[in-house]
């Protein structure tokens, strides 16, 4: 195996150390993280949907079949499973294993805490929210009706208004584990939608949605209004 030339090593060192730098010092800078992040899960939502589109035509056999608007959902829908996992892992991380909000020793109360990482997921998630709030009112009401548009308002605003202030970043982190229910939501329909909804997987996937709900919706809302009580001088 031939050795890397010693200049081009030093090339690849530099453009690592350049790319570094744009990162630190513009992407995740505190000025420009909150629009970076936004606009960055707007690209990714248009990237994924693109991917779902793809990667659908190739293995899984109904797709073609499917009306556009059908198509148009299963991809969408392919956008809020990759969102739904990325923002319930960061979540978890943030509520459970950081020490961002638990370390006593931090200075600041614990509900004006937020991190470059922390501001930055939720910056992305609110890309999400725009990115799927607009494909809803283009196919208005094929996606959803006015119920999912007032949901999404009302979820962008307050991921907005945490990210911007810094403000009550936990409990929104809180809110936002319930995402976690999401994909096997999105697999039921994908199940019904390629007719298997007779199907081992359709039960097991249903099983797993009442678990799921009732650990993420019910008793980890339990959990943030008596954490909320605690701390309730803050």
């Amino acid at each position: 195996m031939a050795a890397v030339p010693k200049q081009t090593t030093m090339a690849i060192k530099s453009y690592k150390n350049q790319a570094q730098m744009l990162v630190k010092n513009y992407l995740l800078a505190d000025p420009f993280a909150p629009y970076t992040s936004i606009l960055g899960g707007i690209l990714a939502c248009k990237v994924v949907y693109d991917l779902t589109d793809l990667i659908s035509s190739f293995y899984i056999k109904t797709y073609p079949s499917l009306t556009k608007i059908q198509r148009v959902d299963w991809n969408n829908r392919g956008i809020s499973t990759t969102h739904a996992i990325f923002v319930s892992a960061l979540s978890l991380y943030f509520v459970f294993w950081s020490d961002l909000f638990s370390d006593p020793h931090l200075t600041g109360l614990m509900v004006f805490r937020s991190s470059q990482l922390s501001t930055f997921g939720l910056g992305v998630s609110l890309g999400y929210f725009f990115s799927d709030l607009a494909m809803t009112l283009w196919q208005y009401p094929a996606l959803g009706g006015i119920e999912y548009v007032i949901h999404h308002l009302l979820s962008g605003t307050a991921v907005a208004y945490s990210m911007f202030t810094g403000e009550a970043q936990l409990y929104t982190y809180m809110v936002l584990i319930s995402e976690v229910t999401t994909p096997e939501i999105h697999l039921r329909w994908y199940l019904d939608t390629a007719g298997m909804k007779r199907s081992t997987a359709y039960l097991i996937n249903g099983v797993v949605i009442f678990i799921g709900w009732l650990i993420a919706r019910v008793l980890l809302f339990g959990y943030m209004f008596y954490h909320v009580y605690l701390h309730y001088d803050q």
